[in-house]
C-alpha cells in the first residue's frame, strides 16, 4: 500500500461527461483516495426525510473501478437552506446578540438539538447505504470543525452551558464562584439561570468565565464528532472515521489533545501565511504537533494548497519546487497520506479562486506537471508509510494555557502564544533537532530536554510533572510569565514565576514587560525585547543579565541544578541569535544531538521503520547541498543505487534516503 494521494474531489459541480475524465487524469497524477460528499448535503437530502443517492452511487461506482479509494464525508458542516427555513433558531447568535443567516458554511448553532437530530439522521441514511460499498475506505466526519462557528451565544448555547457547568462543578454554585473568583465585581451568582455566556458586556469580563466558555465550546463540537462518529459505527464498525484538524497559524478554537484520542486517524489541514517568509518552518512545527497528537502513530495532510488560497488579503502562488518540498516536508513529519483542497478548480462559488491539482489552466501547467511528479515521489516512498518520528526534545504545547495567555488585562497583549512558541521551536529546527509535543501531564520519560516557551495557565499536576522530570535528571527550560496562573485563572501568590519557583530557583517579585520597540541590552551581548522581570536568585545561577536601563544587573537567564538535573529560566524574550545561542547550549548541555548536520537551509528529518531509517533531507536555500550518508544507503527518490557515504540534494530540491537503522 502506497502513502495515500488525493483531494477533495467534488463532482457535483460539474456537468456528468466530465467524470471519465476526472477518472483519466486522477489515473495519471497517482491519486489513490478522495474525499467525497463534504458538502453535499442540499443534493443528497433535497427535502426533510427526502433522499437522493444517485449521484453519489455513481460516483462511488466510478471510483471503485477506477481503483480509487473514498473518503466518504457526512456533509454536516453545510446544512441546506430548507432546514433553516424550518429551524431558524439553529442559526447561529454572535456575542453582541445579532443572528447570522445561512448562506455559506458551518453557519449553525453547535447546541441545537434540531441541527444535531438533522445532522445524526443524515450520517445514519449514509453509513447503512455505504457500509458495504467497496469504494469507502473512511469516513470524513463534517469538515474543520469551528472554522467558522466556534462558539454561538444564543439562549440554546446558554442552557448547554449551564449543563456544562454544573457537571464539572458538581452541580454546585459555590464551587463555581470560588473558581470563578465572582467575589470580584459582584459577580456572585446564586441561580444557575442567571449564568450566559460571555456575552458583550461594558467592560473587561471575568477570565475565569471566559476560559470556561473555551472549553465548553470546545466539547460542544467535540460531542457532536462523537455522535455522528458512533452512528457511522453502528452500522460499519470495521471503517475508520477522521475529521480534519486545523494545526496552523490562524485557529485556536478546539483543544485537539482532547480530541485526537477520539479518532480512528488523526488529519490534518494546513495552509501557508502568505506574509511568512519561512512558511516551511510553520509546515514543520504544525507536522511535528500533529504527529504528536497522533501519540506518534503516522496522520494525514487531508488538505494544503497546490497553489495560492483564496482567503487571504494577497493570495500568492507557489514557487518552482514549493509545491513538491511542502508536500514532502508533510511526509517527513509523519503524513501517510497528502491530500489538496481541491481535485478540479472551481469555475464558481467562494473558492473559485482557490488552487487545485488540476487547476484553471488545465493540464497544459505547472501545476499540474508537479502533481504528476509528486504521484509519483510518493509511490518511491511506498515504503516509509508506518514509519514513524523519534526525537529527545519535547515542547509543552496547552490551549488552555493559550487561550488563557491571550484573554484581555494581560501585563502586554503583545505576548501572543504561538510567536513564544515557534521562536524557541524555529532554531530547533533550523539545527536538526528532532521535537514532539507534549501535555504538561505527559510522559516525559523518552526525552533529555523538555521546554515550556509559554506556559502561562499550569494546573498542579502539570506543573510538579515538569518538576519531576528536571529532579529526575532531565533538564527543562521555562519562559517567562509561565506557571503564573492555575487552572482556573487564579494568580499563584508568592512571587513569580509562580508553580516553577522553587524548581527554577529564582523569584521574581515585579514584572516590566517592554513597549513595543524597546530593547534592552544584555551582559553577555545581544539584546532583549518584549519583557524583562525583576529576578532575585534563590538557589540559581545568572548566565545573562540586564546590561542597561532599570533593571540592571537583574539576570535575564538563569540556570538551577535542581535534583538531579537542570532547569533553565528565561526571563525575557533574546534577539533570535542570542536565543539560538542558548537554547542550542541548553540542548548540547542535555546531550541532543541533531539528526544530521546540514549546511543551513537544508531540513533533516529522520522517519524510524522496523528495519530502516529514512532521512528527508529538503532544500529551502534554493543552493543544493552534499550531506554525508551512512553507507549502504540508498536515496529512494531517484533510484540511483547505493550512495558512496553522501548525498546531493538539488538546489530547491529533496533527498529521501534510506539508511540502516540505528540502535
Amino acid at each position: 500500500m502506497t502513502i495515500a494521494y488525493g483531494g477533495d474531489y467534488n463532482p457535483e459541480q460539474w456537468p456528468e461527461e466530465v467524470w471519465a475524465e476526472d477518472m483519466r487524469l486522477m489515473r495519471e497524477a497517482g491519486v489513490t483516495m478522495v474525499s467525497v460528499g463534504i458538502f453535499s448535503w442540499a443534493l443528497l437530502e433535497p427535502a426533510e426525510g427526502v433522499y437522493d443517492f444517485t449521484l453519489l452511487d455513481k460516483v462511488l461506482d466510478l471510483l471503485q473501478q477506477n481503483g480509487i479509494a473514498a473518503d466518504l464525508a457526512t456533509p454536516t458542516a453545510a446544512p441546506p437552506a430548507w432546514f433553516f427555513r424550518a429551524h431558524p433558531e439553529a442559526l447561529p447568535v454572535d456575542r453582541d446578540g445579532r443572528r447570522l443567516s445561512y448562506g455559506s458554511r458551518q453557519t449553525f448553532c453547535p447546541s441545537s438539538p434540531a441541527y444535531r437530530t438533522a445532522a445524526l439522521r443524515i450520517a445514519g441514511e449514509l453509513a447503512r447505504r455505504y457500509a458495504d460499498h467497496p469504494a469507502v475506505a473512511m469516513w470524513h466526519i463534517h469538515n474543520e470543525y469551528g472554522c467558522h462557528n466556534p462558539a454561538c451565544y444564543c439562549d440554546e448555547s446558554a442552557e448547554a452551558f449551564r449543563v456544562w457547568l454544573r457537571t464539572k462543578y458538581g452541580d454546585s454554585l459555590p464551587a463555581l464562584n470560588d473558581a470563578w473568583g465572582t467575589a470580584f465585581w459582584s459577580q456572585w451568582y446564586y441561580d444557575w439561570a442567571e449564568v450566559l455566556p460571555p456575552r458583550a458586556t461594558g467592560a473587561v469580563p471575568n477570565p475565569t468565565h471566559q476560559l470556561d466558555w473555551r472549553r465548553f465550546c470546545s466539547d460542544a463540537l467535540l460531542s457532536l464528532y462523537k455522535a455522528e462518529r458512533d452512528v457511522l459505527r453502528e452500522s460499519a464498525p470495521a471503517i475508520p472515521a477522521t475529521t480534519n484538524f486545523m494545526v496552523m497559524f490562524n485557529f485556536d478554537a478546539l483543544d485537539y489533545w482532547r480530541w485526537a484520542p477520539e479518532l480512528d486517524v488523526v488529519s490534518n489541514d494546513h495552509y501557508l501565511r502568505s506574509t511568512d517568509p519561512e512558511s516551511e518552518i510553520d509546515i514543520a512545527m504544525s507536522g511535528d504537533l500533529v504527529r504528536s497528537l497522533a501519540a506518534g502513530r503516522p496522520w494525514l495532510l487531508m488538505e494544503h494548497s497546490t497553489g495560492a488560497v483564496n482567503w487571504q488579503p494577497v493570495n500568492r502562488a507557489k514557487s518552482a519546487g514549493e509545491l513538491r518540498r511542502n508536500a514532502l516536508a508533510h511526509v517527513a513529519h509523519g503524513a501517510d497520506g497528502i491530500a489538496y483542497f481541491q481535485w478540479r478548480a472551481a469555475k464558481a462559488g467562494a473558492e473559485q479562486w482557490h488552487s487545485a491539482m488540476l487547476p484553471h489552466a488545465g493540464t497544459d501547467s505547472r501545476i499540474w506537471q508537479d502533481v504528476v511528479q509528486l504521484g509519483a515521489d510518493l509511490r518511491a516512498l511506498a515504503e516509509v508509510k508506518g514509519s514513524t518520528g523519534a526525537a529527545e526534545v519535547a515542547v509543552v504545547w496547552d490551549w488552555n494555557a493559550r487561550w488563557a495567555l491571550e484573554l484581555p488585562s494581560q501585563p502586554s497583549e503583545k505576548v501572543r502564544y504561538l510567536d513564544q512558541v515557534r521562536s524557541w521551536y524555529e532554531p530547533l529546527w533550523r539545527s536538526g533537532i528532532a521535537v514532539d509535543f507534549v501535555r504538561p501531564d505527559a510522559d516525559l520519560s523518552p526525552y533529555r530536554l523538555v521546554l515550556a516557551p509559554s506556559l502561562y495557565l499550569v494546573d498542579d499536576a502539570g506543573a510538579a510533572n515538569l518538576s519531576d522530570f528536571a529532579s529526575s535528571g532531565g533538564t527543562l527550560a521555562v519562559g517567562f510569565h509561565s506557571g503564573a496562573v492555575d487552572e482556573n485563572c487564579h494568580v499563584r501568590l508568592g512571587g513569580y514565576p509562580g508553580a516553577f519557583r522553587e524548581t527554577l530557583g529564582v523569584r521574581s517579585d515585579e514584572l516590566f514587560p517592554l513597549l513595543p520597540g524597546e530593547s534592552l541590552g544584555l551582559s553577555g551581548g545581544g539584546m532583549a525585547s518584549l519583557w524583562s522581570e525583576r529576578v532575585a536568585l534563590a538557589g540559581a545561577e545568572a548566565i545573562t543579565s540586564y546590561a542597561e536601563g532599570p533593571l540592571t544587573g537583574i539576570p535575564a537567564v538563569t540556570r538551577h541544578a535542581y535534583g538531579e538535573g537542570t532547569a533553565w529560566y528565561l526571563a525575557t524574550r533574546p534577539d533570535p541569535t542570542t536565543l539560538a545561542g542558548l537554547l542550542d547550549l541548553i540542548r548540547r548541555e542535555a546531550g541532543v544531538k541533531p539528526v544530521r548536520v546540514t549546511p543551513e537551509g537544508v531540513e533533516a528529518v529522520l522517519r524510524r521503520g522496523t528495519d530502516a531509517d529514512y532521512l528527508f533531507l529538503i532544500d529551502h536555500a534554493g543552493t543544493g547541498a552534499e550531506v554525508p550518508v551512512a553507507a549502504g544507503a540508498l536515496e529512494l527518490l531517484t533510484d540511483k543505487g547505493e550512495l558512496g557515504g553522501s548525498v546531493s540534494v538539488p538546489p530547491g530540491g529533496v533527498a529521501v534516503v534510506r539508511e540502516p537503522r540505528r540502535p
